[in-house]
């Protein structure tokens, strides 16, 4: 989903991605500096408030401009020397602040190491700007040290290219990548955007030129605090449905209110930021087997809110041919083209209720009743295991987070969604990377997350997520500490593996140890060395009561937390579950 092509002005190349970019060609023109405070006035002017800057000397004289405008109070720096997370802390701070966040990087690999962040913003639909530096059209193709082809590098990832040539203003091409980013043009949902700034020596200041008196920037922390919204109850010449609400990933409130308002069973994930309220369902996975064709009260529609991406039934319920579907889309999204899902949508709320209709008690009653027996039998067979596993972990930092909380992709986010109980009221904003659900960058988002915020923020991630971004500890001398607190479930590996089809096979034995060595990674890395070595504090526990005790500490500063458990035993305790689970709900359903 990218901005159509337009003819060119003078000034710059401006091209959708694929497309063939002019040459500069002409005069020299603007210098290098002239030009880069040019890009820098009109990205402060368009609400950009933060820019990650990761070294080099292509960069410099964006990089020479935005000292000036750090100093002056305009924008807030950050410096990372990895691409890579200084494209996901660009990314969380986007995420936490609502508002286009920009990364700085010189020419040459250092562009590609953005890609990761770049398709995560893509797909979740995330105002991440890429200043890319360039060499100037002459020395492309030359042989030229760090020079490749650095436009149109990002293809369809990016929702707007502009390869700037040397001595041009940039002001248009940024402008236009500004609104781009940001979704002002129609049926174009928000993204990233790359401009590619070619610049030409001097790439320094003159001898002249200093930076201009400091003035001390205000700071600010935008008011992003949990929202409950209220909605009036469904009119009562709606019919009544058997229907249920779906809240998948940035879903919003407004799943919470529309199930409250419709007396519907809410089924949300835990990034939809709407699972609290009296009709969530907690382990609402495992309760749709029996609200199946065969049972007593079958499912007949579903509502989607946002996008669901973390479980196999959830999947095969919007799968189904005898159940009709409706997705509430009153903005264009990134997360699925036109026409690919089978889901009716719908632009306004008053068409969606017609769809839904509104459900009758005993519909309500008979999910709380089969929700509050799944929990009591879950929370029952989690608390019979000593040592801390990934539900009792996952449980604990839900019922404890305050501020803001990121999940991190693999088992911790769904063994939120399995044992989070859910809430009368919401405690915390919570995200997650689900655009693409990969485990790149957690740590720099969760970072990016806590900067932007300015509150404190929690993260819980799996030890391959954490090793992952190790990187993501480093932060330069005199760089701004976060308040965040990494909660790391240590189990020596990758745990998911064993609950998807690779633990069955490595049940049989007939492959040996290769799925734990190609599935399980494990490993034996000291976590309490690395975090030493980067100066973040670390306690270690081993216990549900251990964690609570260092769950109650306030969050100050950056501190991990590393839970170790032992994965060998993980796929049994989730069969144990499910089967309790299973039997508490159809003993409940028997008395309807």
């Amino acid at each position: 989903m990218t901005l159509p092509n337009e003819p060119a002005p003078d000034t710059s190349a401006e091209t959708a991605p694929g497309n063939a970019t002019a040459p500069a060609g002409g005069a020299p023109g603007l210098s290098a500096l002239a030009a880069a405070r040019i890009a820098v006035d009109v990205l402060l002017d368009g609400g950009v408030r933060h820019v990650v800057v990761s070294p080099g000397s292509r960069s410099a004289p964006m990089a020479y401009a935005l000292a000036e405008a750090s100093v002056a109070g305009r924008v807030d720096l950050l410096v990372r020397i990895d691409e890579r997370s200084a494209g996901f802390t660009a990314l969380g701070l986007a995420l936490a602040t609502g508002t286009p966040a920009a990364v700085l990087t010189t020419s040459g690999t250092a562009v590609g190491n953005l890609m990761p962040a770049v398709m995560e913003a893509n797909h979740a639909a995330v105002p991440l700007i890429v200043l890319s530096a360039d060499r100037p059209e002459e020395l492309r193709g030359t042989g030229a040290n760090q020079t490749t082809v650095q436009p149109d590098l990002f293809g369809e990832q990016v929702r707007f290219a502009a390869d700037i040539p040397a001595g041009t203003s940039p002001q248009r091409a940024v402008e236009t990548g500004l609104s781009a980013a940001t979704g002002a043009f129609p049926d174009l949902p928000p993204g990233p955007v790359q401009l590619n700034l070619a610049f030409r020596d001097p790439l320094v200041p003159s001898p002249q030129e200093g930076l201009p008196e400091a003035v001390e920037r205000q700071r600010y922390r935008v008011g992003f605090e949990p929202l409950v919204m209220n909605l009036p109850p469904a009119p009562e010449e709606l019919p009544e449905r058997r229907t249920v609400v779906l809240a998948g990933h940035d879903a919003g409130p407004v799943a919470e209110a529309f199930a409250r308002a419709h007396n519907l069973p809410l089924l949300a994930e835990p990034s939809s930021n709407a699972r609290f309220g009296p009709n969530a369902l907690g382990p609402y996975r495992l309760l749709l087997e029996h609200f199946g064709p065969g049972s007593i009260q079958p499912i007949e529609r579903v509502v989607l809110f946002g996008r669901p991406t973390l479980s196999r039934p959830v999947a095969s319920l919007l799968a189904r041919a005898d159940i009709e579907s409706a997705l509430y889309q009153p903005v264009p999204v990134a997360w699925y083209e036109p026409g690919r899902r089978t889901e009716l949508p719908l632009e306004n709320l008053a068409d969606l209720a017609e769809f839904a209709g509104r459900g009758t008690s005993a519909w309500l009653d008979t999910w709380l009743l089969a929700g509050s027996a799944a929990q009591h039998a879950l929370d029952h067979v989690v608390s019979d295991e000593a040592a801390a596993t990934g539900p009792s972990v996952a449980s604990l930092v839900w019922r404890n987070a305050r501020g803001q909380l990121l999940l991190g992709s693999s088992n911790g986010i769904r063994d939120v969604d399995l044992a989070g109980l859910p809430a009368p009221d919401p405690a915390a904003t919570v995200y997650a990377n689900r655009g693409l659900a990969g485990i790149d960058g957690t740590i720099s988002t969760a970072t990016g997350i806590a900067l932007g915020g300015r509150q404190e923020t929690t993260v819980l991630l799996g030890d391959v997520t954490f090793l992952h971004d190790a990187g993501g500890l480093l932060l330069g001398a005199g760089e701004e500490q976060p308040d965040l607190r990494i909660v790391v479930l240590n189990d020596s590996g990758g745990a998911i593996f064993s609950l998807l089809e690779h633990g069955g096979v490595e049940e049989t034995g007939r492959y040996g140890d290769a799925v734990e060595r190609l599935f399980g990674t494990p490993h034996s890395v000291d976590i309490a060395a690395l975090a030493k070595a980067y100066g973040v504090g670390h306690s270690l526990v081993s216990t549900t009561a251990g964690l609570a005790e260092a769950l109650a500490q306030p969050v100050q500063g950056r501190s991990i937390v590393e839970v170790r458990t032992d994965r060998r035993q993980l796929r049994q305790l989730h069969a144990r579950i499910k089967d309790a689970v299973s039997a508490a709900v159809a003993g409940v359903l028997a008395g309807r």
